[in-house]
């Protein structure tokens, strides 16, 4: 593991801190919060980051902001990198600003036009979660939530629904493997899906020869004309494929798969595809300030596709298992899966393949870490440490100009450095409050309680309380139902709510309390923090 690795690296370097160091081997989440938990985050003195996901980066972030320790973040990019210092009530959290939006490929590149390999391998990546991830999750949504049609889909136009509820009725009636051989069936009638009809629909809609309105042939770069592919049982691509695609469909079902490629290609073969027969009024998305093409769909279509549903009780403890993508477990097909999906579709449309290494790296996002980058970037956070050891206190407290984030490009060579950004804060009763800044209370109270704290020390009136995604009390609920509330300790009525008792590890229970003054304005109030357990 990469901690005891860097640990054995450091006590090498320096043997007088052996058995100093203590190793975890857990991912820090919100899945493991009974294990770096309060105890855990309050002995701590600060964190410094070295993670490679937003998402991560995010939650550690909030972690530091509840339990007010500095953090060091930072972060490699090929030979860009950058560090961030966050200081409790000096600076904005990592979390407070966000970077611009990566651009995309249009979806008509993606859906028609490609003319890249990273456009195939994008594709790929997003057939690989709308075959394998999405369905199964719609499926065990269905079959778990009451009245899932109206609960679920309600804000969805009628096409989004068509689709949602045909892969629900495919996975559990039309399209439902009951042994691996239904699997490779399934993965050969996708095979001529994508990269035969597909390609000869849209030839149908735009053949070769076809001539824009200004007199232009349509097929000019950067749009390439497709050819389609007929499959062969002795192309080692088109046998990738369906290996890959028949077992991630077993996942999903729970089935055994088979890496018996010889069998695979001999039943792959032996499957009975209809020929292709072109349809009219198919509408192919061109540009993409054009409307997304959608089958024209009427209420009488989705009335059938909801009645032909079985009824979930029919179903009663039956999950399947969504493929959630993974790039590092060279087991799982996935990786496979994407680098058959692409190159075949590089081939539709005359764009040289990538390799298996390629794929990963660009499905994945990867760019290679470059050791001098890595070097630097420790050595500025390593000069943030010092600053927040020797942070002082008093008269000789840093500020906030004492610190600096950091930002280099070595191709360039670029170094850039700035004072980091104060904490947006607001008027909160005589002060002004940031995302640091909470109220908290020492003991479990009851919401009466905390309406009359407000109601005295503010002259605020409290509308909403929540905790997580559960409402607590509001106006909607009736003066019968908030009345009955209102003697309740917090901590029994997120017990009560959510029908979930609140974990051994929780010390604290956080709400968000929306208040409004005496002109009926709404006032920012800071997060609530009640301490239920020693």
């Amino acid at each position: 593991l990469k901690s005891e690795t860097a640990a054995a690296a450091v006590v090498k370097m320096n043997p007088e801190i052996e058995g100093k160091i203590i190793t975890h081997q857990d991912r820090v989440g919100s899945e493991t919060e009974a294990v770096y938990n309060d105890a855990f985050f309050e002995a701590l003195d600060g964190v410094t980051n070295a993670l490679d996901n937003v998402e991560a980066r995010q939650y550690m972030d909030r972690r530091c902001v509840f339990y007010r320790k500095p953090l060091l973040e930072s972060g490699t990019l090929g030979t860009k990198g950058n560090t961030q210092v966050v200081v409790p009530f000096l600076t904005e959290s990592y979390s407070a600003s966000r970077d611009p939006p990566e651009s995309s490929i249009p979806m008509c590149t993606l859906k028609n036009f490609p003319n890249a390999i990273e456009h195939t391998i994008q594709w790929a990546r997003d057939l690989f979660a709308g075959l394998f991830t999405q369905p199964a999750e719609n499926v065990n949504a269905y079959l778990s939530t009451p009245n899932y049609i109206h609960a679920s889909l309600e804000q969805s136009n009628e096409a989004t629904k068509i689709e949602t509820l045909t892969t629900i009725l495919n996975c559990l009636v039309t399209e439902k493997p009951l042994a691996f051989d239904d699997c490779i069936a399934w993965a050969r009638r996708r095979f001529e899906e994508l990269y035969n009809n597909t390609i000869q629909q849209l030839l149908f809609n735009f053949p070769k020869d076809t001539i824009t309105s200004s007199g232009q042939p349509f097929w000019s770069p950067p749009k390439r004309a497709p050819d389609a592919i007929a499959f062969d049982p002795s192309n080692a691509v088109h046998v990738d494929f369906v290996v890959a695609a028949a077992n991630l469909y077993a996942f999903n079902f729970g089935l055994k798969g088979s890496r018996d490629r010889d069998y695979i290609k001999t039943a792959a073969a032996a499957v009975d595809v209809s020929p292709f027969a072109p349809k009219s009024g198919v509408k192919i998305q061109v540009n993409e300030n054009e409307n997304s093409a959608e089958a024209d769909t009427d209420a009488d279509q989705l009335e059938e596709l909801v009645a032909s549903l079985p009824d979930p009780s029919s179903f009663a403890g039956v999950r399947l298992s969504p493929a959630d993508f993974e790039k590092d477990d060279d087991s799982n097909f996935h990786i496979d899966f994407i680098t058959a999906a692409s190159n075949l579709r590089a081939s539709n449309y005359g764009i040289t393949i990538a390799n298996r290494s390629r794929t990963k790296q660009i499905a994945g996002k990867i760019i290679p870490a470059i050791a001098t980058t890595t070097s630097l970037v420790t050595g500025l956070v390593c000069l943030e440490l010092y600053k927040i050891i020797g942070a002082g206190s008093g008269d000789n407290t840093r500020k906030i100009d004492d610190y600096k984030n950091g930002f280099v490009n070595l191709a360039l060579p670029f170094f850039a450095f700035s004072e980091p950004i104060a904490p947006q804060k607001s008027k909160f009763g005589d002060k002004e409050v940031s995302d640091w800044d909470s109220i908290d209370f020492d003991k479990d109270i009851t919401l009466q309680e905390l309406i009359d704290f407000f109601a005295d020390k503010y002259k605020l009136d409290v509308g909403m309380v929540s905790s997580g995604v559960s409402m607590l009390f509001s106006p909607m609920f009736g003066k019968k139902k908030m009345d009955a509330r209102r003697p309740t300790k917090m901590s029994d009525l997120v017990v009560e709510v959510t029908n979930k008792e609140i974990p051994a590890h929780v010390r604290w229970l956080v709400l968000v309390v929306c208040c409004y003054d005496e002109d009926d304005e709404d006032v920012d109030v800071p997060e609530i923090r009640i301490k239920i357990r020693n």
